[in-house]
């Protein structure tokens, strides 16, 4: 039988001149962090199937890859629901396994616990641009820190990473779930319905006020409740402060230390940041999980359409796990369209050692490629990155091809002479 080339439908295989890229992003990502105290941990990529489906991951719970179970516990002829046949699943975010993580093992961590998780998670989606069905995310997260440290922290961590990986000019947009709640309150919507509306005002920036007003409207809300929540939000989007215009609209209904908060961030972030960015406070921002409970944000940035990062505060979730609430806050930066936009940009990694490509004639062997090969450690030893290869027939091809590799210089070595 013949073997498939193609790699999983929505997966693929990552050439040299990306993984270049990503190893470089790696390690900018884990020093900057680092120095802002974040300690690196690592979660399995299969949990428990209870806990991928506690419906605290939104619309992603409809898309895991979920694994039978084996040997004597599959008895697939008595099975009468999915339950009955599956106990595991491959994770779709990072941050239901390190709620898990953190609820086995706090005992043995510090207080506030600041962790650091980079890894692959798999969603059976439609693939996009710069996003497949299998993707590594990157994860900061502080648990145990209940004041807005947590996010200014958090903010000004994730800024300057993107700022040295060379970004300028983006957006960080933020927003609080309680403001999204007041405005639906005031605009009489009934409680039980809030996650739909929410659903529905997170396609804003896709479909417009005329798509969510049709949105609306189409799954059963009143037409008195639609027209007012929408000149709730106009008037933000035309008010030259729209977190004071707000403030004063939903006066009576919104609790002002959340607002107060808000700006306190904001502010804090503005005064001390380290990178090239804007912070705007956006009364749409929504943010799919349903674990968030209070203040919420995402990366923009400018020609990619889509956010490249984002989290909030999640501090009713380890309780789910230990029956008592921690308070908790993450930011995931979008590791993929990262990538991927450096890719496109034709990024070059700064700092990178001379790259000098050995070129070997067959016939040199014996003493004489032991000599070559001692050239090679002694450039090593200085620095360089040495490639040792057999020289083929065609060398005008070859060193065309370890051009665009990044090589920038050559040696020859012949059996009789050495040529450079």
């Amino acid at each position: 039988m013949a073997l498939c080339k193609k790699p999983t439908t929505g997966m693929r295989d990552i050439l040299p001149e990306e993984m270049q890229i990503r190893d470089y992003c790696i390690r900018v990502i884990k020093e900057t962090y680092g120095q802002f105290g974040f300690t690196s941990i690592e979660t399995p990529c299969v949990e428990n199937i209870a806990n991928l489906t506690s419906r605290q991951g939104g619309d992603n719970e409809k898309l895991i890859f979920k694994i039978l179970k084996r040997g004597e516990k599959l008895d697939v002829a008595q099975a009468l629901t999915e339950e009955d046949v599956v106990d595991g699943g491959l994770r779709y975010d990072l941050t239901v396994p390190l709620v898990r993580y953190y609820s086995n093992n706090a005992a043995q961590l510090p207080s506030p616990f600041k962790a650091l998780q980079m890894g692959n998670v798999w969603r059976a989606e439609r693939p996009q641009r710069g996003r497949f069905r299998q993707f590594m995310q990157c994860d900061i997260d502080i648990l145990g820190e209940p004041s807005n440290l947590a996010e200014i922290e958090l903010i000004l961590a994730t800024t300057t990473t993107l700022g040295r990986l060379g970004f300028q000019g983006f957006e960080i947009r933020i927003n609080d779930r309680e403001i999204l709640k007041a405005m639906a309150a005031y605009s009489g919507f009934p409680e039980v319905s809030y996650d739909s509306v929410f659903i529905t005002l997170d396609k804003m920036d896709k479909i417009g006020l005329e798509g969510v007003e049709k949105e609306l409207l189409e799954n059963g809300f009143e037409k008195a409740c639609t027209e007012k929540y929408l000149d709730l939000y106009q008037g933000f989007a035309r008010a030259e402060d729209g977190l004071a215009y707000l403030e004063e609209k939903l006066a009576g209904v919104l609790d002002p230390t959340v607002t107060r908060n808000l700006r306190e961030i904001m502010d804090s972030v503005e005064a001390t940041k380290a990178a090239d960015f804007r912070m705007i406070f956006d009364a749409a921002l929504v943010r799919g999980m349903s674990y968030y409970t209070g203040t919420i944000f995402e990366v923009a940035i400018a020609g990619l359409g889509v956010s490249c990062g984002g989290g909030g505060r999640y501090d009713k979730m380890v309780g789910k796990f230990t029956g008592n609430d921690v308070p908790a806050c993450g930011f995931s930066i979008g590791f993929e369209r990262i990538v991927m936009l450096l890719l496109e940009s034709g990024f070059q990694i700064p700092g990178r050692p001379r790259r000098i490509a050995y070129l070997v004639e067959k016939g040199v062997a014996g003493e004489k490629l032991c000599e070559v090969i001692a050239k090679a450690q002694k450039a090593r030893e200085d620095g360089n990155q040495v490639l040792v290869v057999r020289m083929n027939k065609n060398k005008k091809f070859q060193k065309e091809q370890l051009t665009a590799e990044g090589y920038q210089e050559f040696a020859e070595f012949y059996r009789e002479a050495l040529k450079n």
